[in-house]
């Protein structure tokens, strides 16, 4: 019998020309405890089902949905589900998280994860329920954004199905193309392209079971209380505000990425904050599914509409790229929504594009920063694969400056092929350590070290032994958040998260469990993701950061100078690896290597 939260098997999916069949998958209990499920059981799963060295576009390449036991229980933010794969972007190990409603209704088909292979003959809709799988031919949908395609969907099927599709740019196979739902986006690393190769423009899903938790008055005692606190000051910026709430904070400390990390303050920071157009343009708030906090903000669009904005899509496509009109970054944001594109990642790849243009190594004159319409234009490039600069900014920037040459792979601004987010890591070297090590590349969902950069404990200009700890620190916390899988912004409401997080779990799946052994989990998840890069030939050289962050420093406003070379990040590495038990050359020991139960 399954643990309580649990069906205790996943279910495999092949698709082959214009059939699917399925079949259930077993998922040992200790494998459940062990990875707990979202992320950590993904990483398991890849390890499992991916083939050694599988090109990430090819059928044989596995794209799992996977839930946790807390997904369909009463408790705030979890209502979220990860996706799965290797990435075409990276060639590295990626997942996403999301929130909808797609995540209760996929766990309950009855099934801990879902994991697709194969390849449809011709643009098909995948249906998953309590009767098993079908594929259907869907060539109406093509060239729908995902929205578009969900509602078709729904017209089609019936409004009890919930639906993760993809935009044009996934059908075709952009590298940052994106897997949406409900509004949301399973983002970075190009899911949307594993999806689109394998010629599914959408799955859909219908909840056919129940799943029994182990103390269900615990539970909802539980969930009270943490509603409670979800309305709490911890969230309160992110309640008020929204993650655009971000940028002026950033650009005040000089952290704020600015024409392709060239600068880290922007003069028109102002025009796009969070305070300013939260006076002239808010226009609603609203929440994920089950969940009280309340973080996504809506704003007004000039000539009408309205579009939701968060401080990674406003930061990659405004300063970023040198752009500060609200209108343009607006109109930019919703583009990439709708050709389903990672805003990261197409604004980095962008970035990059126009310092080419302006250095003359790429012939496009239109290209500038600070042009709105040029990055409009880019965008559509990018989305249609047109010949010449869409097909090679569809790549990202790494391949793009493999193929550009002439040194532009100094300033690409990405770490292991994934474009940086909005944290600028000379002068916050926690944070550039977590960039540096992280198995998804460039990444601050997967290592929040930038808190303790911001926290005011530590030097955020002289990376060191504090900075170590700290980002292996926010690494296993976060590692435990996206496997439980709770939302974030919840962070703050927890005093003694470890303890309390291992509560909610003893709640829902009847272990026994205490904060050493979710420690252990963590820090399982963190060498179980590092094991499958380093088998898909990942070494000790992608560590690292860009040259340019490396070699030029940058002069901040305090008179002080943001400086981190490669020494500095290479002393930083090694103690990295040696809090996480790793050898000189990042490898995992034998004996941990075992914990990981890939043989199980």
């Amino acid at each position: 019998m399954a643990p309580g939260g649990f069906f205790g098997q996943a279910l495999l999916v092949d698709v082959l020309g214009s059939e699917a069949s399925s079949a259930p998958y077993k998922l040992d209990e200790r494998v459940l405890r062990s990875y707990l499920g979202g992320v950590g059981l993904g990483t398991w799963l890849m390890h499992r089902l991916a083939p050694a060295g599988v090109d990430p576009l090819a059928p044989e390449a596995p794209l799992a949905f996977v839930f946790s036991s807390l997904v369909g229980t009463p408790l705030t933010t979890s209502a979220k589900f990860a996706v799965v794969a290797k990435s075409p972007l990276t060639g590295l190990l990626t997942d996403a998280l999301a929130s909808s409603q797609f995540a209760i209704a996929g766990k309950l088909t009855g099934h801990d994860a879902i994991v697709i292979r194969g390849r449809a003959d011709e643009l098909s809709v995948l249906l998953i329920d309590g009767d098993g799988v079908r594929l259907e031919p869907a060539p109406e949908l093509a060239g729908l954004s995902a929205a578009e395609a969900e509602s078709a969907a729904k017209e089609r099927f019936g409004r009890n199905w919930r639906t993760a599709a993809i935009g044009p740019a996934g059908e075709r196979q952009v590298r940052y193309a994106t897997i949406s739902h409900d509004g949301r986006h399973a983002g970075r690393g190009g899911l949307g392209a594993a999806m689109g190769a394998k010629n599914i423009k959408a799955v859909l899903v219908k909840a056919a079971t129940k799943v029994s938790v182990a103390d269900q008055a615990g539970v909802l005692a539980a969930a009270r209380d943490l509603r409670r606190r979800s309305f709490g000051p911890a969230t309160a910026k992110y309640r008020e505000l929204g993650t655009l709430a971000n940028l002026l904070a950033f650009n005040a400390v000089s952290t704020l990425p600015t024409r392709n990390f060239t600068a880290a303050t922007f003069e028109g920071a102002p025009r796009l904050a969070a305070e300013e157009l939260h006076e002239l343009r808010g226009v609603a708030r609203n929440s994920c599914a089950s969940c009280s906090i309340g973080c996504e903000h809506i704003y007004s669009r000039k000539g009408g509409g309205s579009q939701r904005m968060e401080y990674e899509n406003v930061f990659a496509l405004g300063p970023l790229c040198g752009v500060s009109d609200p209108d343009e970054v607006f109109a930019a944001s919703a583009r990439c929504d709708e050709l389903g594109l990672d805003t990261i990642s197409a604004g980095g790849t962008i970035a990059w594009a126009m310092e080419c243009a302006e250095r003359g190594l790429l012939d496009e004159p239109w290209l500038r920063f600070g042009d709105g319409a040029a990055l409009l234009r880019a965008l559509d490039a990018i989305g249609e694969r047109s010949p010449g600069l869409g097909e090679l900014l569809a790549q990202g920037s790494r391949r793009a400056a493999e193929v550009v040459g002439h040194g532009s792979i100094d300033f690409a601004p990405q770490v292991k092929g994934l474009e940086l987010p909005g944290y600028e890591p000379r002068s916050l070297q926690a944070m550039a350590l977590g960039l540096a090590v992280n198995a998804r590349g460039a990444d601050h969902n997967r290592s929040g070290a930038y808190e303790a950069d911001l926290s005011g404990d530590l030097d955020r200009l002289a990376g060191g032994a504090a900075h170590v700890a700290a980002a292996v620190d926010t690494e296993d916390r976060a590692a435990v958040m996206d496997s439980m899988i709770l939302c974030k912004f919840l962070r703050g409401v927890f005093d003694d998260p470890f303890t309390e997080w291992a509560r909610l779990l003893a709640l829902v799946t009847g272990w026994q469990m205490d904060a050493a052994e979710l420690r252990d989990t963590a820090r399982r998840i963190v060498r179980a993701k590092r094991a499958f890069n380093l088998r898909e030939g990942a070494t000790a050289a992608d560590d690292t950061l860009p040259a340019r962050m490396l070699e030029t420093p940058l002069e901040l406003g305090s008179g002080r100078r943001a400086a981190l070379d490669a020494g500095r990040l290479r002393s930083m590495i090694s103690g990295y690896y040696a809090a996480r038990g790793l050898d000189e050359e990042g490898r995992v020991a034998a004996a941990d290597l075992a914990d990981l139960l890939l043989d199980t």
